[in-house]
């Protein structure tokens, strides 16, 4: 399908100074988000994520129940929104979380770079799906991206929305800090969310530059611009990078400042992170936490 074609339809994105003058406002703004709501509610959109080479059925299955026993442990606060791996480890978590609302989500086509054939990002998708994801992350092409060949990124996209399934959540990451460019960052954005995104996502934390609030303010825009001209609501992640209560506080606030209060549920604000979680643990109970 063509898609490219469709970019001219929207407002190009804001310079560079713009970015810069609405992040120092929504810096500002932060400032008075720093509350134990907004805290709750970051640490309940938070993807809890391990994604190190030295995974194992083992740690895996030990990082799962000690966010399953969180229920018991802190009963008066929400737990995390889902558990976030790497596709083999989606039955194993499975396994630890049986019988509670939490959601799992799957890495897949190729992540982190997403550089390998189309066939074998499909079949890992569909396997993930197969094995009990709820939530699928993929990563866009970024080097097709970044030499102008929007068509074929997007309907990588659509290919993969298609192998996930409708009732499968699926995120799509832009790595944000290769694309550099507000106006690339906004293609990017736009693409996904044409191919089916139910998600737009910064990083994958695999690269020296992971999740910005420059980046997010051009995100958020293009979710909002999106969102008036089709009426579909697309959700944003941060991700890489968010570590401090303060981390999370500011990426609320870019969300609150440019989308709005229906956006900030875990249904459409994800934080992509694990030591965030120990730090909006420790400002929510009031002393030092370390959970994870």
């Amino acid at each position: 399908m063509e898609y490219a074609n469709h970019l001219s339809e929207y407002a190009p994105a804001p310079s560079e100074a713009q970015v810069a003058e609405e992040v120092a406002r929504i810096r500002a703004a932060a400032k008075g988000y720093e509350t134990d709501g907004v805290y709750r509610l970051c640490y309940s959109a938070i993807d809890l994520t391990t994604l190190s080479c030295s995974d194992s059925v083992e740690s895996v299955t030990a990082f799962a129940r000690k966010a399953v026993e969180f229920y018991t442990n802190y009963p008066a606060i929400a737990n995390v929104a889902s558990i976030c791996i790497y596709p083999p480890f989606v039955e194993t978590v499975g396994l630890a979380v049986d019988d509670t609302p939490m959601r799992i989500t799957s890495v897949a086509g190729g992540f982190p770079s997403s550089q390998t054939f189309l066939e074998v990002k499909m079949l890992e998708t569909a396997m993930a799906v197969e094995n009990g994801a709820d939530e699928i992350d993929i990563v866009i092409n970024v080097g097709k991206m970044l030499e102008g060949h929007y068509d074929e990124v997007a309907n990588e996209v659509e290919v993969l929305r298609g192998e996930a399934g409708e009732d499968v959540v699926l995120k799509v990451i832009l790595e944000t800090g290769a694309l550099k460019t507000p106006e690339l960052i906004r293609r990017a954005a736009l693409l996904a969310m044409f191919a089916g995104a139910d998600f737009v996502k910064t990083s994958t934390g695999k690269i020296d530059v992971a999740a910005t609030p420059e980046a997010a303010v051009v995100m958020c825009r293009a979710i909002r611009d999106y969102y008036d001209k089709t009426g579909r609501m697309v959700g944003f992640k941060p991700a890489g990078g968010v570590r401090s209560a303060a981390d999370a506080v500011l990426y609320y606030t870019v969300v609150r400042e440019i989308l709005g209060e229906r956006w900030l549920t875990p249904q459409f604000f994800r934080i992509g992170a694990s030591s965030v979680a120990n730090a909006l643990l420790s400002a929510i109970v009031g002393e030092p936490v370390k959970y994870y």
